[in-house]
This record gives C-alpha cells, structure tokens and sequence, in this order.
C-alpha cells in the first residue's frame, strides 16, 4: 500500500536520483540509501570559517563563504577537522527537488556519538537542516567537532537527509493508537503530548553499574571511516552507579546514556527525537535524531531497542535523576513500506543496543 503523503522510502529515493532530482558528482555507494533516509557524503575540500552562518533570503551559500571563510583544506586524501573550529563542506549530493517534495536533515548516529556538530545549509536558506520543496541547487554541511578532533576525506558520510511528501506527523490521538497497537515505548502509561511521546532516561545502571560515558578532553584522533579501531578508556570516561541513581552534568560536557525505554518503530514508519526542550531543564538531549522503520522491531532483530542519547548541558550544572523525562519521539508515516527494514541484512550498528558508544570503538 503507498499513500499519497509520507516519507519516501528507499525505492522512492533511489527513483528521485534516477529521475534527477538527487544529483551527485560521484556514484551512489552501495550501502548510502537507508530505509528512509540518504547518507550524504563530503566533497573535496573544506572550508575553516570564521563563525557559524545562514545564507538568508536571495543570498547563496558561496557568496556568504567567500566573506567567512579563513582557509582551504583538501579532503581527498584526507584532512584534520580541530575541535572548536566550524567548516563548511560541499556535499557530492546536490537537489532538483519537485515541487511536492521537501527534505530534512541530521546527523547521522555515529556522527552524534562523536559529539561532532553537523547542519546542512542550503542557498537562500533561514534555517538549518531544512531543504524547502522545488529546491534546486547545492548542499553544504557545517562540520564543528566538538570533544575529539578527526580524519575525515572525501565521501565520509556525517548526515543524512530525508523526503517528505504532504503531511506527516503523527498527532496526539493517532500516536495514542499507535502506541496500543504497537507498543512504541516499553512503558505503562506513556507520556503523549504536543505530537511527541516521552522519554526518560536510566541510570541505574548495567549488571556492573555502569550507566554511561563522558568524553574525554585532549584526546587522540578519531577517524570517522574506520570501525573499531580506538580504544574506549583512551577517549571515554566510564560512569558507575554509586547508589543515588543521579548524574550531575558539568556545563559543557559531554555525555553518552541511555533511555529507559525500549523503541520501536514499525515498519509503516519513522521517528525522531526532539532535540530540545527547554521545559524538562537546560540540556540538550539526542543529536542525532532519525530513527529508522524497523529500529527495536521483532521481526528485523530487534525486539525492542535502547534509544542512546546524546547529552550535554549548558550554562549551569543540571542534576539528572533515573526516570527522568529528557526528550520526545516524534513518528510520521511512511509513504510505503521500505524494501529492507533497519538492522535486516544492512549491517546497522545499532539494532537491539542497548548503552552503546559509535562504532569506531572497540567493544
């Protein structure tokens, strides 16, 4: 069954790219169009910038860069991206979008994990991450590591982007129905308010009491490309469960936990996490947002998944108490079934996870 309005899925996507909607200046790789979402990979060069920016009405990305940007890095063979630094970096992907079809963006999980800041800006554009319908022209990736520095090269894949036809999202009544129908959060009574459905945080821990990680400061490179290669205690430190099933986030720190909940997302659908909101206190709370059709489903491995969150405070110390509401999933229907779910023979990291750092670290 299709419907007329929803998010395409991985059929629709590969059929934009061969209708000329998604350009690119290289082949798509084999395994970059997701259950309902596209990596997007680096160009070959970067820019160091001065500061952050929108390119606003009637101006394009490239007149803004030639006022902001500092230097010229080549990613071909690869390049360093420092921490505290932002660059802005031509995608290989570029759009002719219809004019029923918009788009989105964010980082992908691994990027988050990193703690490395990722936005798409687009010419004429207002705001970050959003790619209005009929948009025709490139896409840039702002790139501002921010706890560890890394190698990254061309075609290194930091975020991901994804098509909307009409309305999408769920509201409160259908998430309600949903929910009893498919059982999106390991919860009793779920939290469903403002089209998103709550979630909180654990801390109490593992079998040996571990309940996450914080990023350690000064630290080697990490190399986005490369699976397993670092090791844990060399960039990460553990945080054990002493008996308070509390945490104290220290102000711009950054730190890796877990939900309480298990997720699911059915097939016939997509969800994200709402980033930020300022009434459950200030920090900011999952990065990385997309979840793909099939993340915790039963019949693709999962049985129910963990959502890792990304967490960082700002400003002021925040104390953080087990059960704690932290952020909301929102969902939206897909346009259709996807060809393969996530974690169904597409090697996702993250299926059936629980506390889990990126995949660049050895287990």
């Amino acid at each position: 069954m299709t419907r007329t309005t929803g998010i395409l899925a991985d059929a629709a996507i590969g059929q934009l790219h061969a209708d000329g909607s998604i350009l690119t200046d290289k082949p798509f790789d084999a395994d970059q169009v997701q259950p309902a979402s596209l990596d997007l990979r680096l160009g070959t060069k970067a820019f160091r910038v001065r500061a952050s920016f929108l390119p606003g009405k009637d101006n394009s990305v490239s007149q803004k860069l030639d006022r902001f940007k500092l230097h010229e890095l080549d990613l071909t063979d690869g390049a360093i991206l420092e921490t505290g630094c932002v660059y802005l970096v031509p995608l290989l992907e570029s759009l002719a979008l219809p004019e029923d079809i918009e788009a989105s963006a964010n980082p992908k999980s691994s990027t988050g994990r990193l703690d490395i800041f990722t936005r798409v800006i687009v010419d004429q554009s207002q705001a970050f991450d959003q790619i209005p319908a009929g948009y025709k022209g490139p896409m840039y990736l702002e790139v501002s590591p921010s706890t560890f520095p890394i190698v990254v090269r061309t075609g290194s894949r930091l975020s991901q982007i994804r098509f909307r036809k009409g309305r999408t999202v769920l509201d409160d009544e259908e998430l309600l129905a949903l929910h009893k129908s498919e059982t999106l959060v390991a919860r009793a009574e779920p939290s469903i308010r403002n089209g998103g459905i709550g979630m909180s945080i654990d801390l109490s821990g593992d079998e040996n009491g571990l309940v996450g990680y914080r990023g350690k400061r000064h630290t080697g490179l990490v190399d986005v490309d490369k699976k397993a290669a670092h090791s844990i205690l060399d960039f990460w430190e553990p945080i054990y469960n002493h008996g308070t099933q509390d945490l104290v986030l220290d102000p711009d720190e950054f730190y890796i936990l877990v939900s309480n909940e298990a997720v699911h997302v059915p097939p016939l659908y997509a969800a994200e996490m709402v980033p930020y909101d300022t009434h459950v206190g200030e920090f900011r709370v999952h990065y990385a947002g997309f979840f793909d059709p099939g993340f915790g489903h039963v019949h693709a491995g999962g049985e129910g998944s963990r959502g890792v969150l990304e967490v960082r405070s700002h400003d002021v110390p925040f104390i953080l108490e087990h059960d704690q509401l932290v952020g909301r999933l929102v969902y939206e229907h897909m346009q259709e079934r996807p060809a393969q779910l996530y974690g169904t023979d597409l090697g996702s990291n993250y299926q059936a996870q629980s506390l889990k750092l990126s995949k660049h670290f050895k287990s």
